[in-house]
């Protein structure tokens, strides 16, 4: 028997719609609501060949397991999107685009940091397997849909992992407030690999030894730090903004 998930909420719902429906075992909705987005998601979801049942709203928190769902619950097959680093990157087509992980574990920091690498158009999100956020329904919700579509893979070894990564001629730029450098002053046109660190703590020690350049994002308010989040998001555009250019 396929392996299953549980999705919570309109946005990772749907993503899974668009992507691949014939995954989609059933999808429970509170029997009561019958707003205009609910009867909207409903047809489309009935269009699709999908199971819709309507349910009680203490089915749909059982459901949820506490995530926030909107009304909306899915049973879906697990979907392999990649297994293996070389795999990702040999399918690569052009300069690699990656994010590093070091350490994020609250999983609404790490949906929102797979929402903007998915909309940024990284290659693949790299986690160590001991330090971080695995991808819970919270963290589903939080991606809307970026978690089904953005390979997120867990390493044994992070420094190990990194070091297969410059093998393969990927830059590692680690994000420090104490760097000389800020990030406009980087070359991200070649393959790039940006590290963060972790909330609060930033990157372990060996992780920021590893790295071949460190920068800063300035910072010209009162605040002396951006939310993990919000800094992968600067960070990842900042290497939009140079290869779009």
């Amino acid at each position: 028997m396929a392996a299953t998930q549980t999705l919570a909420g309109f946005h990772s719902v749907i993503a899974r719609l668009r992507q691949a429906p014939g995954s989609i075992k059933d999808i429970y909705v509170e029997a009561q609501r019958r707003d205009k987005r609910m009867v909207s998601f409903i047809e489309q979801a009935t269009e699709a060949g999908c199971n819709v049942h309507p349910v009680g709203a203490d089915r749909l928190e059982g459901l949820a397991g506490g995530a926030r769902h909107q009304g909306v619950v899915a049973i879906v097959e697990a979907r392999r999107l990649a297994d293996d680093l070389d795999e990702v990157l040999d399918g690569i087509d052009g300069p690699a685009l990656l994010l590093v992980l070091d350490g994020v574990t609250d999983p609404h920091n790490l949906g929102a940091c797979l929402r903007t690498a998915d909309a940024a158009g990284v290659h693949a999100v790299i986690a160590p397997r001991d330090r971080s956020a695995g991808l819970s329904t919270t963290v589903r919700r939080v991606a809307c849909g970026a978690a089904e579509s953005i390979p997120y893979l867990m390493v044994t070894n992070l420094a190990r992992t990194m070091r297969e990564l410059k093998e393969r001629d990927i830059w590692l730029i680690g994000t420090d407030d104490q760097a000389k450098e800020s990030i406009h002053q980087t070359d991200t046109l070649r393959s790039t690999a940006w590290v963060m660190g972790a909330e609060g703590e930033g990157m372990r020690r060996l992780t920021r030894e590893t790295c071949d350049e460190l920068v800063h994002i300035p910072m010209l308010g009162s605040v002396e730090s951006l939310n993990v989040s919000v800094a992968t998001a600067v960070c990842l555009y900042e290497t939009v903004r140079q290869r779009q250019g």
